[in-house]
């Protein structure tokens, strides 16, 4: 789960981690209310769950009352697009005012899980307030990683290699120690997944502050913290995968055409693989389980077929746990009485997999039967591609 800058900020002044004066206002009249009391220079913040605002025009310096009502009626209300929005973009319907602050230096901060070593990772780079993806790229050796063991928690010299390399001066490192460790408690104890600080900034009074937070959260731990669990802000999700959710299907959407449903992440993601390979594009991941039931399968349908853009639907059922003729009575209790245009190829393996055939069979609905994944997934991509 992800959360706003905002709200992100409130964890981090609860765990003391410094960030500039500033509120959330969701009306103009709010807003300009925050920034008076904030004070000039302030700046204009754009909150919605996407990278990259400041480029798209989602982040304004403000140095006076004018300035202010303008960019706040610019901003507020817009419909922000950036390389993470995709080009629907996302409508702005809260903003962020804080404090203009007089930065020395711009750094780069996250903890995130390694899961090759199963280990949360310190990641830092004194090339601060660009993509880290660009510096990784451009410039990999600016990026600095310190592995930290759960058990031994973090370290002073964990601390002071970092700051090191971040080439921080005495006051700074002192400053900079106080807030990872703070960060550092915070990840754990919110059962984060990121967190992402870019930039770091140092102040010309040497402070070291969050100019920006970014946080997701394990989304299997959010039983524990039902108070973040609430932040939830559905208009910043996919309506689908919300919808798939409700359901407790494991669902996020492409841009391809091809809808899959297949049960298990393991082979819905060869499958994911199979399509590429043979030249189509998959619409969507979809793991519906390993023990599904007929309505589980009926719901997951509707949310494939709801989506404009898949032109062929190929299930893939291997049933191990799950029984294939419960999936079956599943796809045909959601197809009767449809009107559905595009093609469904299904491939049925495994527990009950005669009954399941059957039950497809007698529906008298529309259907492809495939035996083999190559020659359903082969037949998936012709017929999406109009072949």
């Amino acid at each position: 789960m992800k959360i706003h800058e905002y709200q992100a900020k409130v964890l981090f002044r609860n765990y003391q981690v410094p960030v500039p004066n500033g509120d959330m206002a969701s009306t103009a009249p709010q807003a300009l209310e925050v920034a008076e009391k904030v004070g000039y220079p302030c700046v204009i913040k754009a909150q919605v769950h996407a990278g990259g605002r400041g480029k798209a025009g989602g982040i304004k310096l403000a140095r006076h009352r004018s300035d202010a009502e303008k960019y706040i009626g610019e901003v507020l209300g817009m419909t922000l697009i950036t390389r993470q929005t995709g080009p629907q973009g996302k409508l702005v319907r809260k903003l962020l005012i804080e404090q203009g602050l007089n930065i020395s230096r711009e750094l780069y901060l996250a903890i995130i899980i390694d899961r090759e070593k199963e280990l949360p990772v310190i990641v830092a780079s004194a090339q601060g307030g660009m993509e880290i993806e660009e510096v990784a790229r451009e410039n990999p050796q600016a990026i600095h990683k310190q592995h930290v063991h759960p058990v031994t928690g973090l370290s002073d010299c964990h601390i002071r290699n970092l700051a090191f390399k971040l080439g921080l001066n005495k006051i700074q490192r002192k400053n900079f120690t106080q807030l990872l460790r703070n960060l550092y408690k915070l990840f754990i104890d919110s059962d984060m997944s990121l967190v992402e600080i870019n930039p770091l900034i140092v102040t010309a009074a040497d402070e070291v502050m969050a100019l920006d937070a970014k946080i997701n959260f394990d989304d299997n731990a959010l039983f524990r913290h039902p108070d973040i669990a609430a932040w939830r802000d559905l208009d910043e999700e996919e309506p689908l995968e919300v919808e798939a959710s409700k359901y407790e299907l494991n669902y996020i959407r492409l841009d391809g055409q091809i809808g899959c449903m297949v049960n298990g992440a393991g082979l819905a993601m060869a499958t994911m693989d199979i399509i590429k390979y043979y030249g189509g594009e998959p619409a969507n991941f979809l793991d519906v389980g390993g023990g599904t039931s007929a309505e589980r399968v009926k719901e997951a349908f509707k949310i494939l077929l709801a989506d404009q853009k898949v032109r062929a639907v190929l299930v893939n059922i291997f049933g191990g746990i799950v029984r294939t003729d419960l999936v079956a009575n599943g796809i045909v209790l959601a197809l009767t009485g449809m009107a559905v245009k595009i093609p469904i190829i299904i491939r049925l393996v495994g527990t009950n997999e005669k009954e399941g055939l059957r039950i497809l069979r007698d529906s008298q609905l529309d259907f492809i039967i495939e035996s083999e994944l190559t020659d359903a997934v082969r037949r998936a991509v012709e017929l999406a591609k109009g072949d």
